[in-house]
């Protein structure tokens, strides 16, 4: 191993290491699924990174059965592409996969709200508003980094809200390539004090049990954002 190909093995093995030691899962291909997710969805492992199944089983302490079975569900979800005799390389993120992904979410994003309109409680309404400040709070401190991690907190939670568990899954299948793409493009956007103002406008809606405005919000919210990214991104 070459002094630049052991410098980057070390960063692959600090970097799953400590995603790692967040993980509870203890199912082999299962753990080592959500340990490189995590890692791709933050960009941790960026895109066009080669992986290989023999370095991530010896970083993870793993056979590399349970690793392939990880890097091919992955595969399958888009994040990755397996070149013979290279191994997977992370996917770059696209301009047309995107639009086409974000046309999904945005439909299913308002289906979920104007479910969860009718069933949120004042519970979750102040826990959304709670999440909202923090987000303000991570903007006052120019801090983009917490601000899409609460963003993200933010649509998770409020798509749990609509308690229909096949559309979570669904919408979950693209939620980590939005957040990879928000969070690639987020220094060369606008800073997102616009979303905090959508946000609280969704949350007044579904106070207001406004199912249809509260719908209509969150898709303007969705088409925007992803205007904004799309003038980031080379096709």
């Amino acid at each position: 191993m070459s002094n630049d190909e052991l410098i980057e093995y070390q960063k692959l093995k600090v970097t799953l290491n400590q995603i790692a030691e967040q993980i509870d899962e203890q199912r082999l291909p299962i753990r080592a699924y959500h340990i490189i997710r995590i890692a791709i969805k933050q960009l941790k492992l960026k895109p066009g990174q080669t992986l290989l199944e023999r370095e991530i089983a010896e970083v993870l302490e793993m056979s590399r059965t349970p690793v392939r079975e990880a890097l091919v569900r992955l595969q399958t979800e888009g994040l990755l592409t397996l070149v013979p005799r290279k191994g997977f390389i992370i996917n770059p993120i696209k301009k047309q996969d995107l639009k086409e992904i974000y046309e999904i979410t945005e439909s299913l994003d308002g289906l979920a709200v104007e479910l969860a309109t009718s069933k949120i409680t004042q519970e979750n309404i102040n826990h959304l508003k709670h999440l909202v400040s923090l987000q303000q709070e991570s903007l006052d401190r120019n801090d983009l980094y917490n601000w899409s991690i609460l963003d993200d907190q933010f649509h998770a939670d409020l798509i749990s809200f609509a308690q229909n568990t096949r559309l979570s899954s669904v919408i979950n299948i693209h939620s980590d390539q939005l957040y990879r793409a928000r969070l690639y493009t987020i220094n060369n956007r606008p800073i997102p004090y616009q979303s905090i103002v959508e946000h609280r406008a969704i949350i007044a809606c579904m106070e207001a049990k406004d199912k249809n405005a509260a719908r209509f919000a969150m898709q303007s919210h969705r088409n925007r954002a992803w205007e904004e990214i799309a003038e980031t991104l080379e096709e």
